[in-house]
């Protein structure tokens, strides 16, 4: 059953054109998480679903009821923002309640809700502090259990755990998938933290400008991006980007090279028309490139190693290639990066050798970046 569907969703602030047909379903039950780069419109689109912006045209429908002029308290959801909002000289358990007490529900329904959602959330020792007493993770835990007892349609978080230390991060990404789990909940979620959507969400809504640009799974998203962005989205560290040549083409496969860069073999998705000298832009992952003693081998890089970040059980190399052009985009270093799954003892200054893994390349078309090279294997979980 879909619990939530936007139809043609747009936004408009004078001139600028905020969001530009935002179409989506959303399945009851599904943990929804959107992305994108700032001023993208993740939470812009958020705010129409919760009714604190106005739409300039499109549909907004909840369990199938159209709910684009409605208020936010008649829409049957239900937010969590970024800042706690509690209110200072209340308790817990009546910040918790206070919703259920503005709808002026019985005192015995409203402290039910309390009560079940403490238990849920592991609070049930707070309930008679105040905000002041509570530690970050803790307000942030009272501030979704004040949504919890609210028990809406559909639930809209708005970059919650950003207020958070690392630490307390991990701990709540965990605690909230736990809760989704645990309440069946159809969940919508904006971060701008990339590691948050691919552990969190059952789909992840990659956002553009005000378009969508894919909508997927955390693993289909990474493994088939459809375009240059959201593979430069997607991945920490991120996708490196090679300026290449087309050399030649035989069937569904194509031969590329540039200068530094030894001749590689990468296989299309479908048959494309592709003349000899085309520029395309080749991507390839850190994890994807390894450190070897020959040159000779195909889409072999010299290069010398910029910097070295040694993380304990991987090691991070941020090469300087010889001759070779990166192309220049937000989530390009200007130099070819390496993940390794193991600890090397490597050194600034230091020549290497890369090798690119055949096949876990990608190609992206010069016409707006879409993905020509074959898709790649999904792991089913």
């Amino acid at each position: 059953m879909t619990s939530l569907e936007l139809r043609q969703i747009n936004k408009s602030y004078g001139a600028y054109h905020a969001l530009r047909g935002i179409d989506l379903a959303v399945e009851e039950g599904e943990f929804i998480v959107m992305v994108g780069p700032s001023g993208c419109g993740k939470s812009t689109l958020l705010k129409t679903i919760a009714g604190l912006e106005g739409i300039t045209s499109g549909q907004i429908l909840i369990n199938g009821r159209d709910v684009s002029k409605a208020e936010p308290g008649e829409r049957g959801i239900a937010m969590v923002f970024q800042s706690y909002a509690l209110y200072p000289h209340m308790t817990v358990a009546e910040n918790m309640g206070f919703g259920l007490r503005m709808a002026k529900r019985p005192r015995a329904e409203i402290d039910a809700a309390v009560t079940r959602a403490a238990k849920i959330l592991r609070i049930t020792d707070q309930l008679e502090k105040r905000p002041k007493q509570l530690s970050g993770g803790q307000r942030q835990r009272v501030a979704i259990g004040r949504a919890i007892t609210r028990s809406p349609d559909v639930f809209l978080f708005d970059e919650p755990l950003s207020n958070l230390d690392a630490a307390l991060r991990t701990q709540m990404r965990v605690e909230l998938s736990s809760l989704h789990a645990e309440l069946g909940a159809t969940m919508v979620y904006v971060t701008h933290d990339q590691i948050e959507a691919m552990t969190m969400a059952s789909r992840i809504v990659v956002l553009n400008q005000g378009l969508i640009e894919q909508v997927g799974s955390p693993l289909e998203l990474y493994r088939n991006p459809d375009n240059l962005f959201v593979a430069g989205f997607l991945g920490a560290p991120r996708m490196n980007f090679l300026s290449v040549n087309v050399d030649e083409t035989s069937g569904r496969s194509v031969r590329v090279s540039a200068p530094g860069l030894s001749p590689v073999t990468v296989e299309l998705a479908n048959p494309v028309s592709l003349h000899k000298g085309a520029g395309l832009t080749l991507g390839v992952r850190p994890e994807s490139i390894s450190v070897v003693a020959d040159g000779s081998e195909a889409g072999a890089i010299e290069g010398h190693i910029r910097l070295v970040e040694h993380l304990g059980r991987e090691t991070i190399l941020y090469v300087d290639a010889k001759d070779v052009r990166t192309v220049a985009s937000e989530s390009g270093t200007g130099n070819v990066t390496v993940q390794l799954s193991y600890v090397a003892p490597f050194k600034i200054d230091q020549p290497v050798t890369l090798k690119l893994d055949a096949t876990e390349l990608y190609l992206f078309a010069p016409d707006g970046g879409r993905t020509i090279s074959s898709r790649k294997a999904i792991i089913d979980l």
